[in-house]
C-alpha cells in the first residue's frame, strides 16, 4: 500500500479523544485504498462509517477515483466500456486453473484473455468449463490453414467442456474469447478466436442451461501450464 492508503474509514463519537493516526486519516481527503477489496472492507464494521450515496474513494491498483451512487461504485469522469474485473496468475505445473468470483450481477457480458506462461506439451488445446457443470457443452471451431488456404472444422455436442477455447504453444498460452450471460439465468454463449500452429481458428459455443455461474476453469487438454495470466474484463451495461 502507498503512504496514504487506509484500511478503515472510522466514525467518531461525541467526546472521543482523537489520536494522530485518526487525524491523519481525516486529513487525507478522499480515502485511499490499495484495492477494491480493502475499500469494501473499510465500511460497515465496528467503528466504521456506513457506506452511503456520495462516498468517494481512490483505488491504488487501478489508479481511479470512484463514488458510491447508492447501489454500486462508479468511476469519476468517463466510465470505461471495458473494466478489468480480475487478473490471475496461473500456478506452477498445473493442469488447470479456476477463476473464482469472475462473474456477477455487475456485468452481463465478459471478455477473457489468457497470455504468457509456458506449457509442458506444445500444440495442444485449452478447455473451458463453467462452475461444476460437466455436460451440455456444444461448440463449432473452424480453422483456415495459412499456406494452403484450406479450411478444417471440428465440433462438439453435449461435451464435458468447450474443448478448443485456446492454444497451448511454445510461446505460451493463448486465448481470447467473449462470454455472454454467465451470471444470468439464461443460456451461456462463447465466441472467440485463437491461433494454432499453421492456422487461425474461430469458434462459437453454447451451454444450454439456466444456471448462474460465478466461476470458470481452464484446463490443458494435455500436459501442464506454468505462469501466464488470465484476465477477466466486464463489458459495461450502459
Amino acid at each position: 500500500m502507498g503512504a496514504n492508503a487506509v484500511t478503515t474509514v472510522p466514525v467518531y463519537t461525541a467526546g472521543e479523544v482523537l489520536t494522530a493516526a485518526d487525524l491523519n486519516i481525516t486529513n487525507s481527503g478522499i480515502p485511499v485504498f490499495a484495492t477494491s477489496v480493502t475499500r469494501d472492507a473499510a465500511f460497515g464494521g465496528a467503528g466504521e462509517k456506513t457506506l452511503a450515496e456520495g462516498q468517494f474513494a481512490y483505488i491504488e491498483a487501478t489508479k481511479t477515483t470512484q463514488y458510491y451512487d447508492g447501489a454500486a461504485w462508479q468511476s469519476v469522469g468517463v466510465t470505461p466500456g471495458l473494466v478489468l474485473v480480475s487478473a490471475t496468475t496461473i500456478g506452477s505445473a498445473v493442469a488447470s486453473v479456476t477463476i473464482s468470483s469472475a462473474f456477477s450481477a455487475t456485468y452481463d457480458s465478459y471478455k477473457i484473455v489468457v497470455s504468457g506462461g509456458t506449457v509442458s506439451a506444445n500444440d495442444e488445446a485449452l478447455r473451458l468449463a463453467f462452475g461444476s457443470t460437466a455436460t451440455g457443452y456444444s461448440m463449432a471451431c473452424v480453422g483456415t490453414v495459412y499456406n494452403t488456404n484450406s479450411v478444417n472444422a471440428v465440433s462438439d455436442n453435449n461435451a464435458s467442456s468447450f474443448t478448443r477455447i485456446g492454444s497451448l504453444l511454445t510461446d505460451g498460452i493463448q486465448a481470447n474469447f467473449d462470454v455472454v450471460n454467465p451470471f444470468l439465468a439464461k443460456n451461456t454463449f462463447v465466441t472467440g478466436a485463437h491461433v494454432f500452429p499453421g492456422s487461425a481458428r474461430n469458434f462459437a459455443g453454447l451451454l444450454a442451461n439456466t444456471t448462474s455461474y460465478t466461476a470458470f476453469t481452464l484446463t490443458a487438454n494435455v500436459g501442464t501450464m506454468t505462469g501466464g495470466t488470465v484476465r477477466v474484463y466486464g463489458y459495461a451495461n450502459s
